[in-house]
């Protein structure tokens, strides 16, 4: 297959609701929680991790067009779907074709980076209580108590994703620019992936540019 043009799709993520994406927990920093959320290992800042961008738009496309990511429950691994000509198969048996999808992390854009730095020094996000609740008391359950972080509501990121298009895709430029489009948009309004802790609603503004 002969590497045709990389079309640069790039833009703005932002989140409508207070988003979480759980992080592991090596060490703390000031303000942060034992339940945190992922952040770049050197700045501490949020982000939102290229993978699962890929995961959850990837789910989506089969929640909708593949019977067998239905059937099982697990990824489309047939090697010859749109989908997996997109996104790749972990099958490496039936890999008939490079991925074309190439996802990059979501860094917070440069006003966000210093608005966080001011208002929630430190930690950078918000600490959001949870309890449980007795229901035939009438009170909190003891030991109930529990705290977890989430990036704050309004706050934006960049986006930006490269598609690989080879000689071979032409006849199926126009399917892919369509599902993708679709695909984008519910995952915009449905953010949650294995590692999303939380469902959140986001809204993205993106636009494209192509390189031969």
């Amino acid at each position: 297959m002969k590497l045709k043009e990389f079309i640069e799709v790039q833009g703005t993520i932002k989140c409508l609701t207070g988003l979480r994406i759980g992080g592991t927990k090596d060490t703390t920093g000031i303000g942060e929680t034992d339940n945190p959320i992922i952040r770049h290992p050197i700045t501490r800042l949020p982000y939102i991790p290229g993978s699962s961008l890929k995961g959850k738009t990837r789910s989506l496309l089969e929640m909708r067009y593949s019977a067998r990511a239905q059937e099982t429950g697990r990824p489309c691994d047939c090697g010859r779907c749109f989908i997996c000509s997109l996104y790749g198969t972990g099958n490496a048996t039936r890999s008939e074709e490079p991925t074309r999808l190439i996802f990059r992390d979501a860094l917070l854009k440069e006003p966000w980076e210093e608005r966080l730095k001011e208002s929630l020094p430190g930690s950078f996000v918000e600490v959001k209580t949870e309890i449980a609740m007795d229901r035939k008391r009438g009170k909190t359950q003891q030991g109930s108590l529990r705290e977890q972080e989430r990036i704050p509501e309004g706050v934006e990121f960049e986006f930006d994703m490269t598609i690989r298009m080879f000689e071979e895709d032409e006849p199926k430029r126009r399917e892919y620019s369509k599902c993708w489009r679709k695909t984008t948009s519910a995952a915009a309004e449905h953010a949650a992936t294995a590692r999303w802790k939380s469902t959140a609603r986001m809204e993205a503004q993106w636009w494209t540019s192509s390189t031969s």
